[in-house]
């Protein structure tokens, strides 16, 4: 008889939700982190999050974030947390750029409520933003954010209190697939499991080095800065934003207790080592993200109060990839490629229900791994 049902190796945001789903459901699991949850060495820290439902990614993740909104209300009536805070947000830029016709798209196809505002008028409406006269910005009442630590240590709690096993300091070296199951070899021994569901971000090619796809490691930084004048950057003056200027892509959130958190998606897409990236922050990180502050956001372009780097986990195509690999006993659920903690409660439902009755009712053609060509060897 195997020890466990299913293993999780990482407990970072998509691994503790897929431990919660599969303790609620009676199954005998065990999750490992080779780190104690909540670090600060991967994805899945920051005191924010974006939550929103206009997708600019792609249409098709919309119903998956509205499953994903029900179980962050449902995480917190069990817990009696809030972990989940409706700010609104506003997505603004040029009317052809990607952010502005990619999230209407979103907005039409699924018919979400949204309202589309010239910059003067958002300016009106969120004073602390100067804006060029020709951006547009599509606002949605429903966006909002998430705290990543206490909604980690959320899922994890209700999963230890309904039976999971939860190991940390424990690094995972290899997957051993067998006939009806698998072995997972770990630095204080091997465990025997019927399904083993990696989500280590960073480290998942580590565990898994032969798949046929390559993902890319990125650092990235984000900083939190002091502003002139706090009421501007609070809600409802405030929201939630993500704006796409001639610097690149900015997101950024209201104040709090450290200051008005701001980055730049893909930061400077420096490819790094998750073992030995460097967690410092340089001058040049700081102008990255000061070059959208001195633009468009001149009240909060004081100060930096504190900042802090961590790590994205990148397909080639920046989609998700969640799918069967080497084994039918091995479900891979990673690469989210910067974008995928709003997911993390529909994302661990997903998997439980992968491990489970091998199916889902979630559309998850998207992130299967044979979009990708396998790579061939070098003659």
């Amino acid at each position: 008889m195997k020890a466990f049902d299913v293993v999780v190796v990482g407990l970072g945001a998509m691994g503790s939700a897929a431990v919660w789903h599969l303790a609620r459901r009676g199954q005998r699991v065990v999750g490992l982190d080779r780190f104690v949850p909540g670090h600060e060495r991967g994805s899945s820290h920051g005191t924010s999050r974006i939550i929103r439902l206009g997708y600019f990614e792609h249409p098709a993740y919309v119903p998956l974030l509205r499953r994903a909104y029900g179980l962050w209300r449902e995480l917190e009536a069990a817990t009696g947390h809030r972990l989940l805070e409706i700010t609104g947000i506003a997505e603004i830029g040029p009317p052809n750029g990607a952010l502005v016709t990619g999230t209407l798209a979103a907005a039409q196809a699924h018919d979400l409520p949204h309202t589309v505002l010239a910059a003067s008028d958002l300016m009106r409406q969120f004073p602390a933003f100067r804006l060029p006269a020709d951006y547009v910005a599509v606002v949605q009442e429903d966006g909002g954010l998430l705290r990543p630590e206490p909604a980690i240590v959320a899922h994890l709690r209700l999963a230890k209190a309904a039976g999971a096993e939860l190991r940390t300091g424990q690094g995972v070296r290899a997957l051993e697939p067998k006939a009806a199951g698998v072995r997972i070899v770990t630095d204080q021994g091997s465990i025997e499991a019927g399904t083993a569901i990696v989500a280590a971000g960073p480290w998942v090619t580590a565990i898994l080095p032969d798949l046929p796809a390559r993902l890319r490691v990125t650092r990235q930084v984000t900083a939190w800065f002091d502003p002139s004048d706090a009421a501007l950057f609070t809600p409802p003056q405030f929201p939630v934003f993500i704006l796409e200027s001639r610097h690149g892509m900015h997101y950024g959130f209201p104040v709090d207790a450290f200051g008005v958190k701001v980055g730049k998606h893909h930061h400077l897409d420096e490819t790094v080592d998750p073992d030995d990236c460097d967690s410092s922050v340089s001058a040049q990180d700081e102008a990255v993200i000061r070059a959208a502050l001195s633009d468009h956001l001149p009240a909060a372009n004081n100060r930096m109060r504190m900042a802090k780097t961590c790590l994205y986990t990148l397909t080639p195509d920046g989609h998700f990839l969640i799918d069967r690999v080497i084994s039918p006993h091995i479900i891979l659920v990673s690469a989210c490629s910067g974008h995928g903690f709003k997911f993390a409660p529909v994302i661990g439902e997903i998997v439980a229900d992968l491990a489970t009755q091998t199916t889902t009712a979630h559309d998850i053609a998207r992130f299967r791994l044979d979009r990708f060509e396998p790579e061939l060897p070098s003659l």
